[in-house]
């Protein structure tokens, strides 16, 4: 879970610039590539526990019955479906929260941002 670490650096960091009064985006590469990384293993995190809650309903006897090795297969590859959903960013959560985080506003979070400009 070194992801998540990394994640508490890159939003205090982005955090601090827009508490400054500064809304522009972070210039260093490596804080956006670390905001990024986050903000996907954000995403990735979420589609794995939407996942979980629907599987988690029960519609009577299953075809197959109960067996242990099906639900370690079923949680792995919940795992990893989730993690290939938020890097390719088919929900556009990870996109969001990295907007919101490094201080950008979802509009121009486009090729706008990174020439400077916030005219939408």
């Amino acid at each position: 879970m070194t992801t998540l670490s990394s994640a508490s650096g890159a939003t205090g960091a982005a955090s601090g610039g827009a508490a400054s009064g500064g809304a522009a985006p972070a210039a260093n590469p490596a804080e956006k590539a670390r905001l990024h990384q986050a903000a996907q293993a954000f995403e990735a995190i979420f589609v794995r526990q939407m996942l979980s809650s629907a599987r988690q309903s029960n519609f009577g006897d299953t075809l197959w019955g109960d067996d242990k090795g099906k639900d370690t297969f079923t949680a792995m590859r919940d795992e990893r479906f989730a993690d290939l959903t938020a890097q390719s960013g088919a929900l556009g959560l990870a996109k969001q929260v990295e907007a919101q985080l490094s201080g950008q506003s979802p509009a121009t979070a486009g090729p706008a941002a990174a020439t400077g400009s916030t005219q939408p």
